[in-house]
């Protein structure tokens, strides 16, 4: 029953001054969805940004030629070969979903109605799994084409849709490289852009390595791709495949193997410091936001001296004064704590309604936003309901 009447009473002393209640818990509605906010947009950034790196390559190792080291000249056998893919493959087949090699070189083709140089780049049929090729139209290169040396080619959309319209339109057409009539079988794309970093650029023409081989004065891969079957197992793999390279050519060459690992940690830091400013600058607002409610409080158990005097006349105890008040300040807090979260919950959702975009919602965060607005109008009632207990009753009843 105290309880019971102590929130009664709380109640009807909001609803007296519903204007300064609503201005005073507005300060709580806008800390908490902050909160909610702010690890909702840290989430969705994470993810993000660990999408579009992971889309490069999932678990992916490359490795190439550096040099051959400052007092050794460099000589062709020193470039990783094709050969060395395919020991990568035999030695390392438990431990990787695919190995394969990347060749590239230019010719002069008509595209546009101009000739100009394209880029040709040969691989054989691992590499659309290992960098995530997406194709628009058609098929990517299989083995028969790596074995039989077919002279098929894929083009990129963009070069596709310049030189034939669309991609369907270039399916079945035939270009001319060095010299040699292609038959084209399909179009792709990155699944992820790189903007030209890596080795397929937006015009580019993809062969069989085979092929490709015959019209290159060097054999010579670069990048070797290997996709690791495991994320734990990356850095062991690695250290095989520099073994491995190192092993088949003469010692003082040098070769780089590296992997997205430390790409993708450094994402991971980034988030982690975005998301810490964050909750700092939204634990600031709920710290003003408690501030209001105490001063606010403070000003009603002014208000409400002589009211405090007649029930403290009557028998009320300090105790149940100091838990009214007390009581209020949750309310307050709460109140807004409640409304902060259907709002902070409500944004991202209105964006997931008119964006194909996928915004994690954290349940921890509500969790945790819903006991720091507790919190904080316990924390922060504690000093206007402790003077409000301790008034003398004789003085508040004198109080005009």
């Amino acid at each position: 029953m105290f309880l019971g009447e102590a929130l009664r009473f709380s109640a009807q002393a909001l609803r007296a001054n519903p204007v300064r209640s609503l201005l005073t818990g507005l300060g709580m509605v806008i800390g908490t969805a902050s909160v909610i906010l702010v690890v909702t947009i840290s989430l969705t950034s994470r993810d993000y940004i660990l999408e579009q790196v992971e889309g490069i390559g999932s678990n992916i190792i490359f490795a190439y030629y550096a040099s051959g080291g400052p007092d050794v000249a460099v000589a062709d056998a020193d470039y990783i070969k094709m050969s060395d893919v395919e020991t990568i493959r035999q030695e390392l087949g438990a431990d990787i979903v695919a190995a394969t090699g990347v060749m590239s070189n230019f010719d002069r083709m008509l595209i546009g109605g101009k000739e100009q140089d394209a880029k040709v780049i040969g691989t054989d049929q691992d590499y659309r799994a290992v960098r995530n090729i997406v194709i628009s139209s058609g098929r990517f290169l299989d083995e028969g084409d790596v074995t039989l040396r077919a002279k098929v080619a894929l083009l990129t959309d963009k070069l596709a849709e310049r030189m034939f319209g669309n991609q369907a339109s270039a399916l079945g057409r035939v270009i001319k490289l060095y010299g040699l009539q292609f038959t084209v079988i399909g179009t792709f794309h990155e699944k992820v852009e790189t903007f030209g970093q890596s080795e397929v650029e937006r015009e580019t023409i993809l062969i069989p390595i085979t092929v490709l081989r015959y019209f290159t004065p060097v054999e010579r891969i670069d990048p070797l791709y290997v996709q690791v079957r495991s994320p734990a197992q990356v850095d062991r793999v690695a250290l095989r495949v520099q073994e491995i390279v190192e092993g088949r050519h003469r010692p003082g060459a040098r070769y780089r193997v590296d992997t997205l690992t430390a790409i993708l940690n450094a994402a991971k830091n980034i988030s982690l410091i975005l998301s810490l400013v964050l909750v700092m600058v939204s634990a600031i607002t709920l710290v003003i936001s408690g501030i209001g409610i105490m001063n606010i409080m403070l000003v009603t158990v002014t208000e409400r001296t002589r009211e405090i005097g007649v029930r403290l006349a009557v028998g009320a105890s300090p105790r149940e004064i100091l838990v009214q008040f007390l009581t209020e300040a949750i309310l307050v807090s709460l109140s807004g704590g409640l409304l902060g979260i259907l709002v902070g919950v409500a944004i991202p959702l209105s964006v997931q309604l008119f964006a194909d975009i996928k915004i994690p919602i954290s349940p921890l965060a509500i969790v945790v936003a819903f006991g720091v607005s507790c919190l904080v109008g316990l924390v922060f009632g504690i000093l206007p309901a402790n003077r409000a207990a301790h008034l003398s009753p004789t003085e508040a009843l004198r109080y005009e």
